[in-house]
């Protein structure tokens, strides 16, 4: 009897990593299929795998994450505007230059005629995408006195823009033509601060397939598929004829950032570190006063929440209960969102004011809730004891209740203090570049969280541990009997 045929085996998957939060051209939700992804990054994708006899599979990465993603191997490939740099080709395998980019300034209609280069920015604060050529030009011009304003996206920095959050925008060209058309008010000046490549980006080990992958787009480049897709997508001009041209001739794109461009050899990640250091203990620095302030204002809310709640007439009760109910009931960063975003309209709150009190508007329900429970926790004897002898309820809540209740709200406290510490790092998304996300930027500039990974961890250990080792000796002092 004959063995029924082996069922055909299905090509193998290519699994390639984007974000779609940026949106097209690059990559984004497809409006007819939410499910499905658009954009030429997509058909690049697309395109290599059929290449290589293999199934194109999407991965959803954030986009400061996609190297690290593909190293340790959720991915094959990224594809998502990943720049060539020397410290991604240091890091990583990178495939050939698939298409030439240039770093411009966006600028409001108003103000084109008057910021027309960095040099004219001098004192102005300008956005862009954090880890990214352009957030390491605008750190060089700092000493120009150019504040660099980093995002998480390259939405949000075209819409401070026309709010007058920041003086300018310096993002490649593709994301720039792309907003301008849908955001009027802006204008595009034609110089060109700095140009790059957007690559493939492998896994150290994969220099095998990284070589597939770049033969595969040189055969797209010669037959003209690579192009069609980038006119598809409004993006091909007049720059990628001569890149396409120069690598079917054999010959080489520069880096970004490497000897050509810049005249000196790209640092080695031991001297990158010497030199982030700095900022990471800056950005330490904006960590400590942020969350200082925003608990002491949240400490203040708390007991003014908790008092309410145990002293308030019946309607205050049911209106503190339904905002502490409603702030625990929803997440944080969206609470950060529309403070800084959702009500820009009304009030344009600076963005260190607005984490701030978003931060606080958070802590303030859970601390109302800790010396809500402490008050209530005073043994019922003693205040009556205390309004037999006469007291108001005033001195009894000073004198007899408060007193007691912080000494059993401390450790919670301390805790939520701790915990806000690390919750700072949220406050990234409204452009506040504090430890965590200073971190995010060291790490893709150098591709590898080793290094700034480690350092960010001790300085979150010095900047905690010296407050618990407070709060320990406060709770030791409090219960050593009296003399």
């Amino acid at each position: 009897m004959l063995a029924a045929p082996a069922a055909a085996q299905s090509p193998p998957e290519l699994r390639w990593a984007a974000d779609p939060e940026g949106g097209a051209p690059y990559v984004e939700a497809d409006p007819a299929d939410p499910a499905r992804v658009e954009g030429f990054e997509v058909e690049i994708a697309d395109l290599v795998a059929r290449a290589l006899g293999r199934t194109p599979r999407f991965t959803s990465v954030a986009y400061a994450s996609i190297d690290q993603s593909v190293a340790r191997g959720d991915a094959d490939i990224g594809f998502n505007g990943l720049e060539d740099t020397p410290g991604r080709r240091a890091a990583m395998a990178v495939t050939i230059p698939y298409y030439e980019f240039r770093e411009v300034l966006t600028v409001r209609d108003a103000d084109a005629a008057r910021f027309r280069s960095l040099a004219d920015l001098a004192g102005s604060r300008v956005g862009t995408l954090g880890g990214t050529l352009a957030y390491e030009i605008l750190l060089d011009a700092a000493r120009h006195g150019i504040t660099a304003v980093s995002y998480d996206d390259d939405v949000h920095p075209y819409s401070d823009l026309l709010l007058g959050r920041v003086d300018a925008v310096l993002l490649d060209n593709v994301i720039a033509e792309r907003r301008k058309r849908q955001q009027p008010g802006v204008s595009i000046q034609p110089g060109t601060v700095a140009t790059g490549h957007y690559v493939g980006v492998l896994a150290p080990g994969s220099a095998a397939l990284r070589d597939d992958v770049s033969r595969a787009l040189l055969g797209a480049m010669r037959d003209g598929r690579l192009e069609r897709i980038l006119r598809k997508w409004q993006v091909w001009n007049d720059d990628q004829p001569a890149l396409h041209a120069r690598l079917l001739a054999g010959g080489t794109a520069p880096v970004a950032g490497s000897l050509e461009q810049n005249g000196a050899p790209a640092p080695a990640r031991w001297e990158a570190t010497r030199r982030y250091i700095p900022t990471l203990l800056r950005a330490a620095g904006i960590t400590i006063v942020l969350s200082c302030v925003a608990m002491g204002v949240a400490v203040a809310m708390g007991v003014l929440i908790a008092s309410g709640r145990v002293y308030g007439a019946r309607p205050l009760q049911l209106l503190l209960t339904g905002y502490v109910e409603l702030v625990r009931g929803t997440p944080i960063l969206l609470q950060l969102f529309v403070i800084y975003y959702g009500l820009a309209g009304v009030v344009r709150l600076p963005a260190f004011v607005a984490a701030v009190l978003g931060l606080a508007l958070n802590y303030a329900a859970y601390e109302s809730e800790i010396y809500r429970g402490a008050l209530e926790a005073v043994p019922t004897g003693q205040l009556e004891a205390a309004r037999t002898l006469g007291f108001s309820e005033r001195q009894i809540l000073t004198l007899v209740r408060g007193p007691q209740a912080f000494r059993l709200a401390l450790a919670p406290m301390t805790n939520d203090f701790v915990a806000l510490l690390k919750d700072s790092s949220l406050v990234s998304v409204l452009t506040v570049v504090e430890l965590t996300k200073q971190t995010q930027i060291f790490a893709a500039n150098i591709g590898s969280w080793v290094i700034p990974g480690t350092l960010c961890a001790l300085l979150y250990l010095a900047m905690s541990m010296p407050l618990a080792a407070a709060a320990r000796r406060l709770e030791r002092r409090w219960k050593a009997p009296t003399a």
